[in-house]
């Protein structure tokens, strides 16, 4: 299978992207991809990394608060149409794949208007703007959701799942002692994203010490950004703290308890491994979508929810002492989250990626 696939902007696009074109390699391993991308966001230093053939496109989201800077917007998004159009006539795809960020705008349009089949793929509750944008010209449409298909024309909406959740039940299980944790007590995990959260780091610079004397363990993940401004911070010997970890999924799978931001492909991961979790949405993301991706678990009974403003002095210990000790709360959370679970996203999007390709052959 010969696919262009583009998704920009931050991991939560980027990894489900990842995720997809390690699935269709692993179905058919002779596949070729091109992966187009914006020139100044992250994935121009991840995707090279994976020996991915990568192209830029400049591009510019809309500002919704300085409307004269948009004519720039629309000149570099007819720019960068037009350099679409030439990657993909040259690619030659069988398939073409948007999978979240403002970047996917004019390589799904610029493929629709070649004639190439395409799909997008939505991996949060409420859709973006890039793929309410490109509803109109995807063939099929994937949602994490269920109740996501309300936002998209039904009759070429599939219920897929997140494909990081396939991915993330391959993934190796990292032991405790890699952290010189116990391997005896129960691990509450905390992690605010790859970059971190400054406002999240500093709450818990203050309220580190009530964590003292627990029976369970607390591995703090930063985010590198947030590190420097609590390495030096005394702190219980229960809990470690770490900027980065680079396998997170391998060490979810020995977590008893998560405390994490909404994002989509970190709560598609919560799901497919079945671990407890409190969701504290980020409230600084377009359309509060964070809040709305967790208040879809919370609603299942599924997880729980800290609004970040709630967040005063021992709230978050009270909450995580409430659950981690309640035996009959952590079995009805897990057998709801059982219930969510599609553990075979990635081969679901595959299935839809080659009924599209043998379209394209028939035609």
């Amino acid at each position: 299978m010969r696919v262009i696939i583009s998704a920009g902007g931050t991991g939560g696009h980027i990894y489900p992207a990842l995720a997809i074109i390690n699935k269709i390699k692993e179905t058919e391993p002779d596949s070729e991809f091109l992966y187009i991308g914006t020139h100044n966001r992250m994935e121009k230093d991840i995707i090279p990394k994976y020996n991915i053939p990568f192209e830029t496109i400049e591009i510019y989201g809309f500002n919704r608060k300085n409307i004269l800077k948009n004519i720039k917007t629309i000149k570099y998004f007819n720019l960068a149409i037009k350099k679409c159009k030439k990657l993909i006539k040259e690619f030659n795809p069988d398939v073409v794949v948007g999978v979240g960020g403002y970047v996917t705008g004019p390589v799904i349009y610029a493929a629709k208007k070649l004639g190439y089949k395409t799909f997008i793929h939505e991996q949060n509750s409420i859709p973006g703007k890039a793929n309410i944008f490109l509803s109109k010209y995807a063939d099929k449409i994937g949602i994490s959701f269920k109740s996501t298909i309300k936002e998209f024309p039904e009759y070429k909406t599939i219920y897929t799942g997140n494909p990081c959740s396939e991915d993330a039940i391959k993934k190796e299980i990292i032991p405790k002692e890699k952290f010189k944790l116990n391997q005896n007590k129960k691990l509450v995990l905390i992690v605010m994203g790859s970059l971190g959260s400054s406002r999240m780091t500093d709450i818990l610079i203050k309220t580190i010490n009530l964590f003292n004397n627990k029976e369970y363990e607390i591995l703090f993940v930063t985010g590198k950004d947030s590190y420097e401004n609590i390495k030096n911070v005394k702190i219980p010997n229960n809990v470690k703290i770490v900027p980065y970890i680079e396998n997170m999924t391998g060490i979810m799978k020995n977590t008893d308890l998560i405390v994490s931001r909404a994002g989509a492909s970190t709560m598609s991961e919560i799901i497919a491994l079945n671990i407890p979790s409190i969701l504290i949405p980020s409230p600084y993301v377009p359309n509060n979508h964070q809040y709305k991706n967790a208040m879809d678990l919370v609603n299942k009974n599924a997880a729980f929810i800290i609004e970040e403003k709630d967040l005063k002095k021992d709230t978050l210990v009270r909450k995580i002492d409430q659950i981690i000790n309640d035996e009959k709360i952590i079995k009805e959370i897990k057998q709801n989250l059982e219930l969510l679970a599609v553990k075979d996203s990635g081969t679901r999007i595959y299935n839809v990626l080659k009924e599209l390709s043998e379209q394209n052959e028939k035609n």
